[in-house]
């Protein structure tokens, strides 16, 4: 099981974000536990300064718009 964290206000943009991964996951057949964190503090250690931000098991793979759908299968299957 993958633990993704998907980093922002909760705007948007966040949530199409965490919709995004979940659909990827989906259609791979990967299992993920998706948490919204939306304390600044937290935000911030992640270095993250541009969000939304996504986490995959403690490492950040992406901050700062939407992603590109094709990036986060490799995320995933990494």
């Amino acid at each position: 099981m993958k633990t993704i964290k998907i980093l922002g206000p909760g705007c948007k943009r966040c949530q199409s974000a965490a919709d995004m991964v979940q659909a990827e996951a989906d259609k791979l057949g990967i299992a993920v536990t998706i948490d919204k964190v939306t304390d600044y503090a937290e935000i911030a250690r992640f270095g993250i300064v541009s969000t939304p931000g996504i986490v995959v098991d403690g490492k950040v793979v992406h901050a700062g718009g939407l992603p590109k759908q094709e990036a986060i299968g490799g995320w995933l299957t990494d």
